[in-house]
């Protein structure tokens, strides 16, 4: 069969750009790894995430979502971010990019979530993301981790007293095994796959879980008592890799950082709608639920801001309690 002229220049044309590009057709796939459970909020941020991206690059770009720690757990993934094997993670374990992002974890800080999001979304925001890109990553956007309360398996928590000799797991994040401590409390740093078979087994007494985490990963079968004290946000920053980002073209890119936006704030309006009920189902497990005043445990935390000061930087600490005061 006779190839015409017109035929064979555009085939040649056609292989001249896949050598070029190395592309053609073919899907770029972005793998996203996390360690919620699949039937939680953070895991449908994803799926409307990857629905997103796909419709708006046409299926240039698909994504892959690993939840429920299958491809490691919090820390880990952020190191396999780092160097590529994983194109984006989720999670607050993320002294791979710079411990300072945990300074909006001090305790105490927020009152509520329009408060965060006021401070993340400003100068502070602008700040903390900008510390990512110097080591290879980029953030996209940040979950809310939400606030955290105690819980445990020997009494409700009402003073800071009850908190003596109370083993509680925390994340393996610094600001939070300090504020523990302070508190009275022994921390135990434990990542977020093995607290509930530490729950489960008496390894811990209890843990400072934020609620709709505690709820989605039923960590609640081995919990008595839930004391709810606000004590902390925490964040899921949302980061990718950079080089991986950048080898997307502009449109896919643009479609991507888009997408995440897009994302955020819809989570942002689902987290915040979520509590009253998640608080009303843990009741109905039986969980017994009181409110506890934080006036006393707010006080004790001085040291907690002298010594994160001091590894943050003061003038970092003094900006952000600055702008959540503001908010």
């Amino acid at each position: 069969m006779r190839l015409d002229r017109r035929t064979f220049i555009a085939g040649v044309a056609a292989a001249s750009t896949f050598a070029i590009t190395g592309r053609a057709s073919a899907a770029t796939t972005l793998k996203v790894a996390h360690s919620s459970p699949e039937d939680s909020l953070i895991q449908q941020a994803l799926v409307k995430f990857k629905a997103d991206v796909e419709a708006s690059t046409g299926g240039s770009v698909k994504v892959t979502i690993f939840p429920n720690g299958l491809l490691g757990d919090e820390g880990p993934v952020c190191e396999q971010v780092g160097d590529g094997s994983i194109d984006m993670g989720l999670g607050g374990v993320v002294d791979a990019i710079d411990p300072r992002l945990n300074v909006v974890s001090l305790p105490f800080l927020f009152d509520s979530f329009a408060k965060v999001h006021t401070v993340l979304d400003g100068p502070i925001g602008k700040e903390l993301v900008a510390m990512a890109p110097p080591k290879g990553y980029e953030i996209v956007g940040v979950l809310d981790s939400g606030f955290r309360s105690f819980t445990n398996s020997k009494h409700p928590i009402v003073k800071p007293a009850d908190m003596a000799g109370l083993k509680l797991r925390t994340p393996p994040i610094p600001v939070a095994i300090e504020t523990i401590k302070t508190l009275g409390a022994l921390p135990q740093a434990i990542p977020y796959g093995e607290v509930y078979t530490s729950l489960q087994s008496g390894v811990v007494d209890g843990a400072e879980p934020e609620l709709r985490d505690f709820y989605d990963a039923k960590w609640y079968e081995a919990q008595k008592y839930l004391s709810l004290s606000n004590y902390m946000w925490m964040a899921n920053w949302w980061y990718a890799n950079k080089a991986k980002l950048d080898s997307l073209s502009p449109s896919e890119r643009k479609a991507v950082t888009d997408a995440a936006a897009a994302t955020q704030a819809w989570y942002r309006t689902a987290i915040a709608g979520a509590y009253d009920g998640i608080i009303v189902k843990l009741k109905e497990k039986g969980l017994e639920v009181n409110a506890v005043d934080t006036a006393p445990f707010a006080a004790m935390v001085g040291p907690v801001y002298e010594t994160f000061s001091k590894e943050y930087g003061a003038d970092l600490v003094k900006s952000v309690r600055d702008a959540a005061a503001k908010a």
